[in-house]
């Protein structure tokens, strides 16, 4: 996009002292006459630039240009385990999210976005709107698969994303977490193994957990994501009846796989004939530039099985998710039915309410810069406080970080001592099937930064 060269040539010029740091750089109106394109333009590259950490925003005087971030070396690639195991041990993580309805604790482990950070007062407009215009409706069961005005918006949304889906092939569910298990239950059987990047979301582990499979670790790298090529001998070797995958922003690396590599993966996968639960809930959060296409968009055999929901970017509470379950359409009906019996109608009618009429692209263009500078702070106050020999996520959206401490480090005992003094974290050996990244944690970013925040991290600093 035309802002994001002008970004880049601005960094450029910074870069070589052209604009010193602590400077002004000139005045939007100026820039947009040197460089010959709009004030808005010139705006949104200042804009894109605050959100790289390389500018300042000071009001009523411009843009002044940033010391750079002290960037620290990124997570080594782990060597995990080439061979199929069951999971256990999950249930550690509710204790995780019970910490985050702590008052008196400051939620760095779990994921769940700072209500500061979520569209709060337009979801109550939509709710109000939908319980007064459709009181009667909102008293009733919402069936599988869903309330249509709903999955009509999602279907638009996947348009955007090029990716060829009706509403009638969407399937409205309780969560990304009910997507995923629904799409396993579809495609494997107890016993069977799935290969799953490493490290992953300890949900997902939680998953396949509950549904007695095994995981198959596939190395993660933290820049190019999931290894192509350890995923293609893993097919050679072993049965792997699925394979479950964030592609964009990945939770815990926040690593986004290029279009390339996308298709490569989904031609490997199609080669071997191995379905793809593809779980994009952190899609729509890129830092910068367009929103990236899901692999679901260059499917075209139904090998895709495509998972999302609201609960990082419109509301956790609402929990609604979606899934697309291809030709298993009423199979995934029914089990979305045996599960929970429907979801929520109001919540079902205020999503759709607020898609159609809440400004949800605009309140996108906000959050992803407050995600960005979210996880700027986060990485500038753990390269100053963690240890020397710390290394740290370079996320290309999302808002979580993942951090790798020094070997000697057990960060599930250090979790214990940490909710001691009022903080959370979630520690590595979660987001493995055989426990690995001991000397791990991931961070919540997306909180609203305060002296509590500050204390909090230097009082884990001290632990460490």
């Amino acid at each position: 996009m035309l802002y994001q060269d002008l970004a880049d040539r601005l960094q450029g010029l910074i870069k070589e002292q052209v604009y010193p740091i602590g400077s002004a750089l000139p005045g939007v109106r100026r820039l947009s006459e040197q460089h010959g394109v709009s004030v808005s333009t010139a705006v949104n590259a200042c804009q894109e630039l605050e959100r790289r950490g390389m500018l300042e925003a000071k009001p009523r005087s411009g843009f002044f240009v940033l010391q750079p971030p002290v960037l620290r070396e990124t997570p080594r690639l782990s060597l995990v385990s080439r061979t199929p195991r069951p999971v256990t041990g999950q249930e550690r993580m509710l204790r995780l999210a019970q910490a985050a309805n702590n008052p008196n604790i400051v939620n760095l482990g779990a994921a769940v976005p700072n209500p500061d950070l979520m569209p709060v007062a337009g979801i109550e407009r939509a709710y109000r709107t939908v319980l007064r215009e459709q009181r009667r409706r909102c008293v009733g069961y919402e069936f599988p698969p869903g309330a249509p005005e709903l999955r009509n918006q999602i279907a638009q949304r996947l348009a955007a994303c090029q990716c060829n889906i009706t509403a009638d092939q969407i399937l409205i569910t309780n969560s990304c977490h009910e997507s995923l298990s629904i799409a396993l239950k579809l495609i494997t059987k107890p016993g069977d193994t799935v290969a799953l990047e490493s490290p992953t979301y300890y949900g997902l582990l939680q998953v396949v957990e509950s549904l007695g499979l095994k995981a198959l670790e596939i190395p993660t790298d933290p820049v190019q994501g999931v290894s192509i090529e350890a995923l293609t001998q893993a097919l050679e070797r072993w049965t792997i009846s699925a394979c479950v995958l964030i592609p964009n922003f990945s939770n815990p690396l926040g690593v986004c796989l290029s279009d390339e590599r996308k298709q490569q993966l989904l031609a490997l996968l199609h080669k071997h004939n191995v379905p793809l639960v593809e779980d994009d809930i952190y899609g729509d959060l890129p830092f910068s530039g367009k929103r990236p296409r899901p692999i679901k968009s260059w499917d075209k055999d139904g090998l895709v099985y495509y998972c999302s929901s609201s609960s990082k970017t419109l509301s956790a509470g609402m929990r609604v998710g979606w899934l697309v379950p291809g030709k298993h359409n009423a199979r995934a009906e029914a089990l979305q039915y045996m599960n929970t019996v429907a979801v929520g109608t109001p919540s079902q009618l205020a999503m759709a309410h607020y898609l159609q009429h809440g400004r949800y692209e605009r309140f996108l263009k906000q959050v992803r810069g407050e995600h960005a500078r979210a996880v700027a702070r986060m990485t500038d106050r753990v390269t100053q406080l963690f240890p020397a020999q710390t290394r740290v996520s370079r996320p290309e959206g999302g808002f979580v970080l993942w951090v790798e401490l020094p070997e000697d480090i057990d960060t599930t005992a250090l979790m214990e001592r940490a909710l001691e003094v009022g903080v959370s974290f979630a520690p590595g050996s979660l987001f493995s099937a055989s426990g690995k990244y001991g000397n791990c944690l991931r961070l919540n970013c997306a909180v609203h930064w305060d002296a509590r925040v500050e204390r909090a991290l230097i009082a884990l600093a001290k632990l460490l």
